[in-house]
Parts: structure tokens; sequence; C-alpha cells
């Protein structure tokens, strides 16, 4: 069986209240964020990370957003938005890039023991193609995610792994998500329990014995 923890999207301009595009309340689970990066780390659980990487030409960006297809600009590719959050550096990361050599990552997943980092220029991982190559080349079983904003970026990769690895066991830690619309909270949350995703807390990750 092979675990990770999976981080949608812990950037700077999301998680901040003067970032680019901020999720509302996001900072507030930056300590947990941090609590279950470090519990990670310690205990030799590899991250698997996406990240947002624009330039101003991606159809994702427009100034005349809708909120559901087109967002205003952020995480712009070399600008302080784009950058993780201090509470999820990661551990010498392994960048894989849209535009990467399939061909090329065979060996570089095999001589690499750090986390993984996904850039994307569309809110949804899988735009990314390697990402279900690598969860297949990983042998992932057992996936613990969290991250920002719970109705897009966050559901797209869950739905995205409930739809591609429908095998692996699915778990999001929900005080370590938060969402553009927190009205719609409850019934994302629900249903995806509905379909067999466990809805738990970060404590529960951290000390399993104890709740």
């Amino acid at each position: 069986m092979t675990r990770v923890f999976w981080d949608v999207d812990t950037q700077v301009d999301f998680m901040w209240p003067d970032g680019k595009l901020y999720v509302p309340g996001a900072e507030t689970i930056a300590d947990n964020l941090g609590r279950l990066t470090d519990f990670a780390h310690a205990n030799g659980i590899r991250i698997v990370a996406s990240s947002d990487n624009h330039d101003p030409n991606d159809a994702e960006l427009s100034d005349t957003p809708d909120f559901q297809d087109t967002f205003p600009p952020h995480c712009l590719r070399g600008t302080p938005g784009q950058a993780r959050i201090p509470q999820t550096t990661l551990n010498n990361p392994l960048l894989i890039e849209p535009e990467a050599a399939a061909s090329a990552l065979p060996t570089l997943l095999e001589n690499h023991a750090g986390d993984i980092l996904f850039h994307k220029h569309w809110f949804d991982v899988f735009t990314n193609p390697h990402v279900s190559p690598v969860v297949e080349a990983l042998s992932i079983t057992d996936v613990v995610l969290y991250g920002v904003a719970l109705d897009v970026c966050v559901a797209c990769a869950v739905e995205g792994l409930l739809a591609r690895h429908s095998a692996l066991a699915l778990t999001v830690v929900e005080d370590a998500v938060r969402g553009i619309d927190e009205d719609g909270r409850d019934a994302i949350l629900g249903g995806w329990q509905a379909r067999g995703v466990t809805i738990t807390s970060t404590q529960a990750v951290l000390c399993p014995d104890k709740t």
C-alpha cells in the first residue's frame, strides 16, 4: 500500500488576504496545513502537490471572469503569489510540467525520493497529462487530500481521482480545505462521502488512535 498526502494549490495568491484570488478564510486553515505537511515529512509520507502556474494568455484568466470557467489573473509565473505558503513547503519536489516529455518520467520517478509537484495552466490538475501516469507509476493506493479551493481545484482533484482511480482509498481533510463559496461546503463533502470518500479532520489524520 502506498499512501500519499495530496496538497491542492496552497499558494500565496489563494491563501492570504492580499492574494490576487484570495479564498475567503483560507488563512484560517494554514496551521492545519502546516501540521499535515510536517507530519508527512516526519513520517516518510510523500506529498503530491499541484500549483497553478499561469502566464497572462492562459484561457482561464480574464479581466471579466465568470468565476466558473474563468478567473481574474492570479498565480502568474515568477510572481510572489505563485509560490506556496511557508506552511506547505515541499521536500525536494520533482516538478512535472504539463509539457514534460512522458518518456522521461519513469526514470525521473525511479530516482526521486522527494515530493512531487504538478504545474498546471487550468484549474483542473488532470489537464496536466502526467497526473494519472504518475499515480499509477507510484502505485498509489491511499490519498489524503486537502487545500483550496474546495469548490474549484479541490473538487476537480477529487472528481478526477474518483473517475480515473476509483480503486484507491480517498480521504478529504475537512478542516484543511476552504471554498470560495462556503455555503456549499456541506453539500460537496456530503456528496463525496455518499460516494465512498472518507471525510475526516486533521487531528484524526495525525493521531488516528486518539479519535
